[in-house]
């Protein structure tokens, strides 16, 4: 199995959907937001909530593409921008040197 961010780096959307993603994605709040998508409770470890998004925006992606009529594109932009926030979060979590 890949690794999560090599997934990451392997999703292919139209480049408009990530440039929204991307610039939500400045004002992400993983308290905030991920709550709001995958449930009220405790909030998953950042590889647990990644792939949970993932799965999420592949089942709106599949919608959008056969032109589903519940569709939405503000439920997939804002997938899309907590996708991009923890993977932020992951890589700067990684880039930090163990103690």
């Amino acid at each position: 199995m890949k690794d999560i961010l090599s997934m990451l780096n392997a999703l292919r959307r139209p480049r408009l959907l990530m440039r929204a993603a991307r610039i939500g994605a400045e004002d992400y709040r993983r308290s905030a937001h991920l709550p709001r998508l995958l449930g009220y409770g405790q909030l998953p470890r950042h590889g647990a909530a990644l792939m949970r998004l993932m799965e999420i925006e592949g089942e709106l992606n599949t919608m959008r593409l056969g032109d589903d009529s519940s569709y939405s594109l503000l439920r997939h932009i804002d997938v899309l921008i907590a996708i991009v926030g923890e993977a932020r979060i992951l890589r700067a979590a990684q880039a930090e040197p163990a103690l």
